[in-house]
């Protein structure tokens, strides 16, 4: 049942009497007198029809109602404090927390991120990366944008993008592949996902064992691309993550075909109830992927 009247002075001349065990020391945090604290808390105590402290010569003691109080009271204030510090300007700011794979925010997100700020100025976007390894609870992240099939225990996913895989290499290197074929005698750089090289040239019709003369594993597509930029090797990537070295002649795709081993998909807990600024950003995201 919720009370009439909540006793707010009291309450707050509780937590602060609770936190220094002193009426005195809460007198002065609440710049009040000694005997405005101690009345309040005796008012409490009528109210709720308990002892929140035992008087003691030297101090208090909290008794254990007033150890089941204390903890929701600061749990209350603490969020009261906080709401109250994302005024601003008239305005009210909201957090939003978000994880991504790293190859998704620098190639994908990282530019497109000032429209969504120019749309919504008063969402603080705090970003964090990943390599696809992520626990949405305990990060306590709002969204989690990553790869895979969509199929993850206790989280809603939205489907964002397809990111075929092909091969992605410096131009020197793109001159000397004019089959799949000439792929074997180069470097071939993969993420930890083993089987990939073998399903593109499964789709580019290589039959049997096919023995590449080197390969070099990564944890991160991002590292992988670093290392075909300084002419390390093949990568196999998407190229709609790295538009801007392809567009740059940085970067080139020597053969058109690609192979999709899964989707990028913004994920939160299905527990979570979205705040407005998550289906802000939800709803500008899935504008921006499908246009």
């Amino acid at each position: 049942m919720i009370r009439p009247h909540l006793p707010l002075n009291a309450l707050r001349a509780f937590e602060a009497s609770a936190r220094h065990l002193s009426f005195t020391r809460a007198a002065i945090e609440l710049c009040v007198t000694q005997a405005a604290v101690s009345h309040q808390v005796k008012s409490l105590e009528a109210q709720l029809k308990v002892t929140l402290f035992k008087r003691l010569p030297r101090g208090l003691m909290l008794t254990s109602e007033g150890e089941t109080l204390l903890p929701v009271l600061r749990e209350c204030f603490d969020r009261i404090a906080q709401t109250l510090d994302c005024f601003d300007g008239g305005h009210y700011r909201e957090v939003l927390t978000v994880g991504a794979v790293g190859t998704f925010a620098v190639g994908w997100l990282l530019p497109r991120l000032p429209e969504f700020q120019a749309l919504h100025p008063f969402i603080d976007l705090r970003l964090s990366t990943n390599n696809n390894r992520v626990d949405v609870a305990a990060e306590g992240l709002d969204y989690a944008i990553r790869f895979g099939t969509g199929a993850w225990h206790g989280i809603d996913a939205q489907p964002l993008l397809e990111a075929p895989l092909s091969v992605l290499c410096v131009p020197s290197i793109a001159l000397q592949l004019h089959t799949p074929a000439d792929l074997l005698q180069q470097t071939l750089l993969r993420s930890y996902r083993s089987d990939e090289w073998a399903e593109w040239f499964q789709a580019a019709g290589l039959s049997g064992a096919v023995q590449p003369s080197r390969t070099m594993v990564f944890d991160s597509s991002l590292a992988m691309m670093d290392a075909a930029l300084q002419g390390a090797g093949v990568a196999l990537a998407p190229p709609l993550m790295f538009e801007r070295l392809l567009a740059s002649d940085a970067i080139r795709q020597p053969f058109a075909l690609g192979i999709s081993t899964g989707s990028y998909w913004l994920t939160r807990l299905q527990s979570k109830a979205e705040s407005p600024a998550m289906t802000a950003f939800k709803s500008w995201l899935s504008k921006a992927a499908t246009g």
